[in-house]
């Protein structure tokens, strides 16, 4: 049986039911209800934030810098 589409907590439940009575490991079977939920949209006008950059600090003795995360 084909998996739904969508992103609610009911249709995700239901995929993964389906997927562990066709066998599959209930992590694999969480990993492919997961991937095939459609994500959810941001809010119009709104703006995703980019992770931070690392910071890039110099050691005391001067060699290679160092990426602090």
């Amino acid at each position: 049986m084909p998996l739904k589409k969508g992103s609610s907590k009911k249709t995700i439940s239901s995929n993964i039911k389906t997927e562990m009575r066709a066998g599959k490991p209930r992590r694999q079977a969480i990993a492919i209800a997961l991937n095939t939920a459609k994500p959810k949209k941001a809010a119009k006008g709104g703006s995703i934030k980019s992770p931070k950059p690392a910071r890039i600090v110099k050691k005391r003795d001067g060699n290679r810098p160092v990426n602090i995360y």
